[in-house]
């Protein structure tokens, strides 16, 4: 199975060709846990998830790392401003991020490293850059020679000259070059600090995830993959780091996913578009959501909206109409048609369709085209007199095989209570009395309790808003 994907170190696309054969090693840079996460943090979460996915469902083993950093700059002012110790606020906000994105069907990673529990390999690699000349001491923080590495700018595609004319000194910093950056900072009175042999401090924060990569996939990596925002200078600094460090290539692959946008704007709390995932998934179908965020390719910018959510809604209604209503003609199918080997093929065309979309540079978008297709053939052949079980299992079995793989779910499990099952059988006694006032009113009474009501040649159905 040839993947092919969009490098961007080389800024164009290349056939995958993994390290070890039949495995791939991937790191996604995770979230500053100082806060719930926002929804631009899940569109990364959602995609390289749903790669990984892909990769587990072409017959890969996935070495799949996410960190979290739980010490850095807006650890210790939340910590300040909330009167709580940097500890106690990484931890909780590790355990919500994990509840936001699990409520997005993102699968646990392989390794979820902390910065605070890899203080030895970063103390270490530090100091290994020090011993190659890399690195130097100035009264208690530690800074990078950006200058020393000859092809610093090749991720982001600057020269250091052009990279050079942008920086500048802060107040405080001792470092030779605007270009050097910190790899070890001295704490301030009060801070959360470790010991290390330049005095007490924590790492800077491009140092964390060259030591992580490191100590759970090695010194050279299949994919590294993170927001585009984080292209310079972050994983720019990691790639610097890391090759002085390893003498050889960090990672042979480089995907980053396109921004988001509030209403065509960037998001930020002064323009009160900030939107916590905390707050969206409680309010939204995950579903809906995660559907929404892989109805645009990866790599290019997502418009978010309410309008366009709502528009989501709809098209992933569609699919999970067809799927509803393949589930509910099975109770009435039989062995009977003599087509059935034919519409295997059918979908097993899609299926092949749809591989070959992922294949490309993992287009969800094209991939949830595929779908609707499979919706269109099965709204067609349950239309049928004579339906075949095995042709609808099919179907159903498609629909949960390539969902299971873009990680949105069609099936519900939820249950009508009493009182609203016994509304429903009301209204279709007062159909059957011709009472439709009655069926009317009963209907209207469902949708305002959030159930709407599907009148089938079948029979009648429900569904949640």
């Amino acid at each position: 199975m040839t993947v092919k994907l969009y490098n961007s170190l080389t800024r164009s696309k290349e056939t995958f060709e993994p390290i070890e054969e039949g495995k791939v090693k991937m790191y996604v840079c995770g979230p500053t846990v100082y806060n719930y996460i926002h929804v631009g943090n899940a569109r990364p979460a959602i995609v390289f998830d749903t790669i990984r996915r892909y990769f587990e469902y072409v017959g890969y083993d996935v070495e799949y790392v996410l960190n979290f950093t739980d010490v850095d700059d807006k650890l210790i002012k939340a910590a300040e401003e909330m009167g709580e110790e940097v500890p106690e606020i990484a931890e909780r906000f590790i355990n919500a991020y994990k509840e936001d994105v699990g409520a997005l069907h993102v699968k646990e990673a392989v390794h979820h490293p902390r910065v605070t529990e890899t203080m030895d390999e970063i103390l270490q690699f530090i100091e290994g850059l020090i011993d190659k000349g890399y690195a130097y001491e100035a009264d208690g923080d530690v800074y990078f020679k950006t200058r020393a590495f000859d092809e610093y700018g090749k991720l982001s595609h600057q020269s250091i000259d052009d990279l050079r004319s942008g920086a500048r000194i802060q107040v405080g910093e001792k470092k030779n070059d605007p270009l050097d950056f910190a790899l070890w900072k001295q704490a301030k009175e009060g801070e959360i600090a470790w010991d290390s042999p330049w005095g007490r401090g924590r790492p800077g924060w491009h140092i964390e995830c060259s030591a992580m990569a490191k100590k759970y996939l090695g010194e050279t990596i299949d994919i590294h993959a993170g927001g585009q925002d984080l292209s310079f200078p972050h994983h720019e600094n990691e790639i610097a780091q890391s090759e002085c460090m390893n003498d050889q290539t960090f990672a042979n692959y480089w995907l980053h996913n396109g921004y988001i946008q509030i209403d065509n704007e960037k998001m930020s709390k002064s323009l009160g578009n900030f939107i916590l995932v905390h707050d969206l998934v409680r309010n939204h179908n995950p579903n809906v959501v995660r559907f929404f965020m892989l109805s645009v390719h990866y790599r290019n910018p997502i418009n978010f909206n309410d309008e366009l959510l709502a528009s989501a809604k709809n098209s992933y209604e569609r699919i999970k109409t067809a799927y509803d209503n393949l589930k509910h003609r099975r109770e009435a199918s039989m062995n009977l048609t003599d087509d059935t080997e034919q519409w295997k093929e059918k979908i097993n065309r899609h299926v092949e369709t749809f591989k070959q979309e992922m294949n490309d540079d993992f287009n969800t978008a094209n991939a949830i085209s595929v779908l609707f297709e499979l919706a269109k053939e099965a709204n067609i052949y349950i239309d049928q007199k004579q339906t075949s079980t095995d042709v609808i299992d099919s179907f159903i079995s498609t629909f949960d095989e390539l969902t299971s793989v873009l990680g949105f779910e069609l099936a519900t499990e939820e249950l009508l209570d009493e009182d609203i099952e016994a509304l429903i059988e009301e209204r279709i006694q007062a159909r059957k009395d011709r009472n439709f006032s009655r069926a009317d009113e009963i209907r209207d009474d469902l949708s305002d309790r959030g159930i709407i009501l599907e009148d089938t040649p079948q029979g009648t159905r429900w569904k949640r808003q």
